[in-house]
C-alpha cells in the first residue's frame, strides 16, 4: 500500500462522511498553496495528497476497494468501472492530479483561482493590541518576544486554545501608529481562516524628551544669567551619550537651538536622524534690590552705547 489515505486526514478508519469533511476542511485551508506562499512546494504536495484521500475515503466505492485491495489497486486500472465520473477516475484507472485538488476544494469554499489566491474562503476580521513602546525603543530599535494565546482547531477538528511566542522586531524611529502584522495568528471562526494579528505601535510619555514628527524637543531652564553671558549645557541623549552644548548668544524668550541630526531616526532613510530643538525657559529673579538695579542699568546703558 503507497499512501495511507486515513493517516494524511487524520481520521479513524471508521470515520463517518461528516469526519472526513470535517478533516478535510481543516487541513485543506491549512495546506492550500495560496496560503503558503515560504513553502509553497511543501504545501502543493501536501494539499494535493490531502485531497486525494478525501476524494478516495468520500467515495463508497472507492474506499471499499482501497480498504481491501490498497491504492495500487484503484491505480492499476483493473477497478476503472468504478465512479468512472468523479474527480481523478478514468479508463485507466484512478489519476488525480492539482486541479483536480481544486476542483473539490471549490465544492467547499466556492470558485477560486490558484495564482490569484482566491477561494481560500473566508477571512476573520483582523485582531489589533496596542503595543507600549518607550521613546528608547523607538530610538535604538528593539526585539520583543511576546506570548499570544489563540483559538485553533485540533487534529480531531475540535477547538482548543494554544500558546505561542512571537518575535516582534521593533525598527528605530518607528512611529505611534505603526503596524506590525503576523498574518493568520488570530482565532479561528467557523468557516473562515485565522484573521491576521497585528500590533500597533504606541508610544509612552518620557520625562524628558517630546517627540515632535522625526525631531526630539527638550524644554531647559536657563538663569538670565546665563541667558545673557552664555553657558555650556549637558545632556543625555536616547542612546545614553552625553551631548555637549555650546550656548554662546543671547537667549531670547521663546528662543529655539537647534542641534541636526540629534533628532530620531528616519526609518525610511538609513543613517539619517531629525533635529534636535532645545527650547529655553528663562529664570526671571522674583526680586533685585536696589544696588542690583543700579548695576544692571549701568550695564545695560553701557550697551546701549
Amino acid at each position: 500500500m503507497g499512501l495511507d489515505y486515513y493517516n494524511v486526514l487524520k481520521v479513524s478508519r471508521n470515520a463517518s462522511e461528516e469526519d472526513l469533511k470535517r478533516s478535510y476542511k481543516r487541513l485543506a485551508m491549512k495546506w492550500h498553496p495560496d496560503k503558503n506562499s515560504q513553502n509553497k512546494k511543501e504545501a502543493e504536495a501536501k494539499f494535493k495528497q490531502i485531497s486525494e484521500a478525501y476524494d478516495v475515503l468520500s467515495d463508497p466505492q472507492k474506499r471499499q476497494i482501497y480498504d481491501v485491495y490498497g491504492d495500487d489497486a484503484l491505480k492499476s486500472g483493473q477497478f476503472a468501472s468504478a465512479s468512472p465520473t468523479s474527480a481523478g477516475s478514468n479508463d485507466r484507472g484512478f489519476r488525480f492530479n492539482t486541479r483536480d485538488a481544486e476542483a473539490i476544494f471549490a465544492e467547499f469554499f466556492g470558485g477560486s483561482d490558484s495564482n490569484s489566491g482566491a477561494g481560500v474562503g473566508r477571512k476573520a476580521a483582523p485582531v489589533e493590541n496596542k503595543l507600549p513602546c518607550s521613546l528608547e525603543e523607538l530610538y535604538k530599535g528593539s526585539r520583543r518576544k511576546m506570548k499570544i494565546s489563540r483559538i485553533l482547531l485540533d487534529d480531531s477538528g475540535k477547538p482548543t486554545t494554544v500558546e505561542e511566542v512571537l518575535a516582534i522586531h521593533i525598527k528605530p524611529g518607528w512611529k505611534k501608529g505603526t503596524k506590525i502584522t503576523f498574518p493568520e495568528k488570530g482565532n479561528y471562526e467557523p468557516g473562515a481562516t485565522p484573521g491576521d494579528l497585528i500590533f500597533v505601535i504606541d508610544e509612552k510619555p518620557h520625562v524628558v524628551f517630546k517627540r515632535d514628527g522625526n525631531d526630539l524637543v527638550i524644554n531647559h531652564k536657563i538663569s538670565l544669567l546665563d541667558a545673557l553671558t552664555g553657558k555650556t549645557i549637558s545632556l543625555i541623549t536616547l542612546d545614553g551619550r552625553e551631548l555637549t552644548v555650546p550656548i554662546t548668544d543671547i537667549v531670547k524668550p521663546g528662543h529655539e537651538h537647534i542641534i541636526p541630526n540629534e533628532g530620531m531616526p528616519i526609518s525610511k532613510e538609513r543613517g539619517k536622524k531629525g533635529n534636535l530643538k532645545i527650547k529655553f525657559d528663562i529664570k526671571f529673579p522674583s526680586r533685585l534690590s536696589a544696588d542690583q538695579k543700579s548695576d544692571i542699568r549701568r550695564v545695560l546703558h553701557r550697551s546701549a552705547d
